[in-house]
């Protein structure tokens, strides 16, 4: 007959490698997978077309800057084309330049800009001036509309939340805001 007990080793071996292999799958499950294969992972080392903040950032400061002055020159050219005539020049340099007559062209360019720029400067900041004191003036008045709606209602709600020494509600104030409401909506209605 054969003998009826296990081999306990045989059966240690089996757990351990059950073990195992239950360990090997839980790792390779943590870790995402099976490792890149040698040449994959030398492609992905050589490969330079990786994230790099401080390029991305030089690239957008670029642009940003081309853009800044693709639109300082059209700025120019429209200031040149259409308002020759409101480009003020100082007297003195006019005299200046009739007298010694040598003056180039890109130095009158250069100070029609320059005036021109600092006009539209000043100009800019005028109306920006104007525009900033109508917001204020318009928010003061909003506020102290809000605030005297504010006062009238408060007083009305005191008025109405008075009592009698017995506890009963003065009839005085609530009968005055029916009247008024009353008075109010026959206007309305009227007009």
């Amino acid at each position: 007959m054969k003998n009826t007990k296990p081999n306990t080793e045989s059966i240690n071996m089996n757990n351990n490698n059950y073990n195992n292999k239950n360990k090997m799958k839980k790792n390779m499950q943590r870790l995402g997978g099976t490792g890149l294969s040698l040449e994959a992972f030398a492609n992905a080392k050589s490969r330079q077309n990786s994230y790099n903040p401080a390029l991305l950032k030089k690239k957008r400061e670029f642009y940003r800057n081309a853009k800044h002055v693709n639109k300082y020159k059209k700025l120019l050219k429209q200031q040149n084309q259409p308002n020759d005539q409101s480009i003020s020049v100082e007297p003195d340099e006019v005299n200046e330049s009739r007298v010694t007559g040598e003056t180039s062209k890109e130095d009158k360019k250069s100070r029609k800009g320059s005036y021109s720029l600092q006009d539209l400067y000043v100009k800019k900041h005028e109306e920006q001036e104007k525009a900033r004191m109508e917001r204020d003036s318009f928010f003061k008045a909003r506020k102290e509309e809000k605030d005297k709606a504010e006062s009238r209602r408060k007083d009305l709600r005191e008025k109405m939340f008075k009592r009698t020494r017995k506890g009963q509600p003065v009839m005085k104030y609530r009968i005055e805001q029916i009247l008024e409401t009353l008075q109010g909506s026959t206007s309305t209605s009227t007009s």
